[in-house]
């Protein structure tokens, strides 16, 4: 709910999703629930139907799409975009979204370079898009720059790879779609994207969105 040129971080996602095609959205909730849902309300503002779901124990990344699926029986029935909270976007999917459906992709991650391996999930890719492999926040890294930018595309079929509890995209799902029959694939997405975990990736954000 940090906001970014007056208006929270979670609104701007809602009205990029909106440009994007999404009409419906599940917000998991923990800390300070009641704010975001003040804040936020049903998502009508912003042109998007939003549901919520809290998560009194922190589940991970994957548990909590888990909960939401558990939830709301059925609702996730086609291909759907996972999102990070604290991602300030203007990508457009397409490129992204037309290469998950020619490739028959289980999960396709938009993708970003970076020159911090150690703090990302690094992805080695074939020449066709493919994930070859995967790791989360290496110690060392020699498989280039590439990294995950937290947004997927999935299929509904990876819910069946996310165990039940405590599972995290990055050390469970992923690695365990890799090792089965999932097909995994990533790319590079234009446009702006910044993680605002930082006071100073914050500001940058801030300055950035203002220019």
């Amino acid at each position: 709910m940090l906001p970014i040129a007056g208006q929270p971080l979670l609104a701007h996602t809602l009205a990029w999703l909106r440009t994007q095609g999404v009409a419906e959205a599940a917000l998991n909730l923990h800390h300070l629930p009641d704010v975001v849902r003040g804040g936020l309300g049903d998502g009508a503002r912003w042109g998007v139907a939003l549901r919520y779901s809290y998560e009194p124990e922190l589940l991970g990344t994957a548990g909590a799409v888990r909960q939401i699926d558990a939830r709301f029986p059925g609702w996730i029935d086609q291909t759907f975009v996972l999102v990070y909270g604290d991602m300030l976007l203007r990508l457009d999917l397409a490129p992204l979204l037309a290469l998950h459906h020619s490739a028959g992709a289980t999960l396709t991650m938009a993708l970003k370079r970076t020159d911090t391996p150690h703090s990302q999930g690094m992805v080695a890719l074939g020449d066709d898009g493919r994930v070859q492999r995967f790791v989360e926040k290496p110690p060392l890294w020699d498989g280039g720059d590439v990294a995950n930018a937290g947004v997927y595309l999935c299929e509904p079929g990876v819910l069946a790879a996310i165990p039940a509890g405590v599972s995290d995209f990055g050390h469970d799902v992923i690695p365990a779609l890799l090792a089965g029959e999932g097909r995994v694939y990533g790319g590079l997405v234009p446009g702006y994207l910044r993680d605002i975990g930082t006071h100073a990736s914050y500001a940058q954000a801030e300055r950035d969105w203002r220019a």
